[in-house]
C-alpha cells in the first residue's frame, strides 16, 4: 500500500481540550488509519522560517510542519484566504475584497510549501490537497517534476460562475484546480457548478478533470458514545440542573459571518416577542469560539452578537430566567455531544455552508427515545442529506422563528421517525465513508 500525504493550511496535532473543526477532524480519522504524512502551516509567524520542515511522530503518523513570515500571514492568510476566497466562496460578496498582492502572497506560499514538501515525497505517494487555501499546489508540485497521483477536496461550496467572475483571476484559479488527478466537493450541485466553471474558462472544450462528491460525516458511534458519557459528567449535569421546568435551543458554531448568527439571534428575538407563551420556558445556549479575531471581519460580527445578547436579555430576562446565554469560548468535543444530547431544539442556519457538521452531530448524540428536533439552512450542504430536519431559509427571520415553534411542538413519534430516518443516512455517509472513498477514487485513476 502505497503511503498517505495530506496537505492542509494548518497542522492539528491531536488534542483534547477543544472540538477541532471538520477539515482537521477528518483528515485526522484517514491518518489514523492509513498512517503516513501530515505536511501544513504550523500555525506560527517567524522572522526567519527554518529551510527545512519541522518533523514530529505520533503514533504512525509524520506530522511536518513550517513557519510563514508576517508577510506573508498577512497577505496569503488574513487577505487572499479569509477577505477574497471565504467570502467570495460562500456567496457573501458584500465581503469579499481583492488585492493583487494578496493574490501574489498566496502564490508565493503555495509554491513554498511545494518546495519544502517535494524532497519529503516518495514516488509511490498519495497525495490528498485539502480546501481552498492550497488550489494552486498541484500545479506548483508538477512544475518541480512531481508524478505522484495528486487529490483535492474542497471542504466549502464552490461558486456557481457568474460568482467566481467576481475574482480577477478566476480563470487561474480552475486552471490550477484542472492539475489535479481528482477533485472532490462536498455536494453534486458544487461539482456542477465546478464544470459550469470549467466549461467557461475552456470554452471550445474544457480538460476531462476527474471530479466526485464526497459529503464529509462523522464518526456516529463515537458520537453516541460521547454523549451518553458526557450525561453523567459534572458541566453537563451541572447545565441539566439549570433546566429544571425550562427547554433548551442550543447552537455551536464557530465565530464566523457566514454562519449566520445575527439574523439567528434577530429570529429568535422574534420568536420570543411572538410566542409569549414560551418565555421564562425556553432557553438558547450559542456557542461561539472565537475564530480569526485578528481580522476586522470577525471582530465586528463579535460586537454585533454581544449587542443582540443585551438587547434580547434586556428586554425579555426576568430574575430567574436568562433567555439567551452567548459563550464565546471552546468546550471538549465530549461536552458539546453531552449538552446537544440535552438539548430539545438543535439550531443550525449558516448563510451558507459547504456541509456543516454540528448539524449531523446534533443528530447523532440525540437520544433515540426522546429526540430533539434540529433546524437546518437550506443554504447548508448537510440539508441535501438530513431532510428530517425542519429546514429553513437562514435570511427568512420569520420563518426561522416559526421553525422554532415547530420544533418545540413537534410529538414525539414524529421526532423519532425524522431521528430514525436522520441517522440511517448519517451511517450510511459517515466519516470512515467519506475518506475510503475519496482514497479509493485517487487510487483507482480511471
Amino acid at each position: 500500500m502505497s503511503r498517505l500525504v495530506c496537505v492542509s493550511n494548518r497542522i492539528t496535532l491531536p488534542r483534547k481540550t477543544a472540538a477541532a473543526g471538520g477539515l482537521a477532524v477528518g483528515v485526522l480519522a484517514a491518518m489514523r488509519v492509513e498512517g503516513g504524512l501530515w505536511f501544513g502551516w504550523s500555525g506560527d509567524v517567524a522572522a526567519e522560517p527554518a529551510a527545512q520542515p519541522a518533523i514530529v511522530s505520533r503514533d504512525g503518523i509524520d506530522y511536518a510542519t513550517i513557519d510563514l513570515t508576517q508577510t506573508q500571514y498577512d497577505r496569503y492568510y488574513r487577505g487572499f484566504c479569509n477577505t477574497t476566497l471565504w467570502p467570495l466562496f460562500h456567496y457573501l460578496t458584500d465581503r469579499f475584497r481583492y488585492d493583487h498582492e494578496w493574490h501574489e502572497g498566496y502564490r508565493d506560499v503555495n509554491r513554498r510549501f511545494a518546495e519544502r514538501l517535494l524532497p519529503l515525497l516518495r514516488p509511490d505517494d498519495r497525495i490528498w490537497v485539502h480546501d481552498y487555501h492550497l488550489i494552486p499546489l498541484a500545479r506548483e508540485l508538477r512544475a518541480l517534476g512531481a508524478r505522484q497521483r495528486i487529490g483535492f477536496f474542497l471542504h466549502i461550496p464552490f461558486p456557481h460562475l457568474e460568482v467566481l467572475r467576481l475574482l480577477p483571476p478566476y480563470a487561474d484559479l480552475v486552471r490550477n484546480l484542472a492539475q489535479y488527478d481528482l477533485i472532490g466537493f462536498q455536494t453534486a450541485a458544487d461539482e456542477q457548478s465546478f464544470h459550469a466553471g470549467l466549461a467557461g474558462v475552456f470554452p471550445e472544450g474544457a480538460p476531462q478533470v476527474k471530479t466526485g462528491s464526497f459529503p464529509i460525516g462523522v464518526d456516529v458511534d463515537g458520537v453516541i458514545a460521547e454523549a451518553s458519557a458526557a450525561m453523567r459528567t459534572e458541566p453537563v449535569k451541572r447545565m441539566i440542573a439549570g433546566l429544571i421546568g425550562r427547554r433548551l435551543m442550543i447552537g455551536v458554531d464557530r465565530l464566523d459571518y457566514s454562519k449566520g448568527l445575527v439574523e439567528r439571534f434577530t429570529a429568535y428575538q422574534r420568536f420570543l416577542e411572538r410566542h409569549a407563551t414560551h418565555r421564562g420556558r425556553l432557553i438558547y445556549l450559542q456557542i461561539a469560539p472565537l475564530s480569526r479575531d485578528d481580522i476586522q471581519a470577525y471582530a465586528a460580527i463579535r460586537e454585533a452578537l454581544e449587542q443582540a445578547t443585551g438587547r434580547t436579555n434586556g428586554r425579555f430576562a426576568d430574575t430567574d430566567w436568562t433567555p439567551l446565554r452567548y459563550l464565546n469560548k471552546n468546550f471538549p468535543h465530549g461536552t458539546l455531544m453531552g449538552f446537544m444530547r440535552a438539548a430539545q431544539v438543535g439550531i443550525v442556519t449558516p448563510l451558507r455552508d459547504g456541509m456543516n457538521l454540528v448539524a449531523k452531530e446534533f443528530v447523532a448524540a440525540q437520544d433515540p427515545a426522546d429526540p430533539g428536533a434540529l433546524i437546518l439552512s437550506s443554504l447548508a450542504g448537510a440539508a441535501r442529506e438530513l431532510d428530517g430536519a425542519v429546514i429553513v431559509n437562514p435570511y427568512d427571520l420569520r420563518g426561522v422563528a416559526q421553525a422554532v415553534e415547530t420544533s418545540l411542538a413537534m410529538p414525539l413519534a414524529e421526532r423519532q421517525a425524522r431521528h430514525s430516518a436522520m441517522l440511517a443516512t448519517l451511517r450510511g455517509n459517515d466519516l470512515k465513508a467519506w475518506y475510503t472513498n475519496f482514497l479509493a477514487a485517487l487510487s483507482a485513476g480511471v
